[in-house]
């Protein structure tokens, strides 16, 4: 017979190790995700006790999001993959991963002094190449950007914070792929006014946004003589947030099988972001330049 005391020594000896990788949650970070989760199936009638704690779940999920490594790739300190994967799926499935990420983005929101429903947003696709793992029909040829794979549809706040997202295969024009993520930005989100969006998306989307979702779409365009890169107005929060995502190696490349589960793996990518951000409150900072400094040996030699 398993002791109760047994699960409260496993969770005293996980948040007591300091964390063994840096993707791990630390001890305030946990209780931030830990009363979003659903609770735990316990007793007779409610299924078997779980064997292995939330808190060791979570850190191996975070570590194949961040690291990229495959799921039978886990170390042997996690709990076993199946049993990992098991709980991404039904996280997944069941709604609590959209759940979770929500409730951080809107808690995030009012720690930068804003309202927790956005009023405006941003909108914009990245084209991502894929693994061979990942079944033809999911996946097309972007002619524009020359990648073959997937293209992701992201929608975010003026903070770059995540809204929406939709993944598709990369042949998917902008215009068309766009539809769907907005519809959703609008249907959750009614307090959003406006979209601001590059010049991929300009044409007959601006006309359906304002005619069917009774919202604007305004297309940021580029000056006539611009030469190079330059910072967009607006639109630089959610260039960022491409670049928050694909620091993360698990979705440097497309490898899940099913474009919805890609999905998953951003919002957890987004998860882990906020939930360091809020524990840490105030702005990151960024280590500076390092100077050479000559000690006296080196002056005299």
């Amino acid at each position: 017979m398993r002791s109760p005391w047994a699960d409260v020594l496993v969770e005293l000896s996980v948040s007591g190790s300091g964390g063994g990788y840096p993707s791990d949650l630390t001890d305030e970070q946990w209780r931030l995700v830990k009363p979003l989760l659903p609770p735990a199936r316990v007793g007779p009638k409610g299924g078997r006790r779980e064997k292995h704690p939330r808190r060791r779940i979570v850190d191996a999920i975070f570590y194949v999001v961040r690291t990229g490594c495959a799921w039978r790739q886990l170390p042997k300190d996690f709990p076993p993959w199946p049993t990992v994967y098991w709980y991404f799926a039904r996280w997944h499935d069941d709604g609590t991963v959209e759940r979770v990420h929500d409730a951080l983005r809107d808690r995030l929101r009012e720690a930068h002094g804003r309202n927790a429903e956005p009023s405006a947003s941003l909108i914009d696709s990245q084209s991502i190449r894929t693994a061979d793992t990942v079944p033809a029909v999911t996946r097309g040829f972007d002619a524009g950007k020359k990648v073959k794979g997937r293209k992701r549809f992201l929608v975010t706040d003026t903070l770059g914070l995540l809204i929406a997202v939709h993944v598709v295969a990369a042949s998917v024009q902008d215009r068309a792929g766009a539809r769907r993520p907005l519809l959703w930005a609008r249907l959750d989100h009614p307090r959003i006014q406006k979209f601001w969006a590059d010049q991929g998306f300009a044409g007959r989307l601006v006309d359906w946004t304002a005619q069917i979702l009774g919202r604007e779409l305004d297309i940021v365009r580029k000056d006539p003589g611009q030469r190079g890169f330059q910072v967009q107005p607006k639109r630089w929060a959610i260039e960022r947030t491409f670049s928050w995502l694909t620091a993360h190696r698990r979705l440097a490349r497309d490898y899940e099988t099913i474009p919805a589960r890609s999905e998953t793996v951003i919002r957890w990518a987004m998860i882990g972001i906020m939930v360091r951000r809020l524990a840490r409150g105030r702005p990151a900072t960024r280590q500076g330049p390092h100077p050479l400094v000559r000690t006296a040996a080196r002056q005299a030699s």
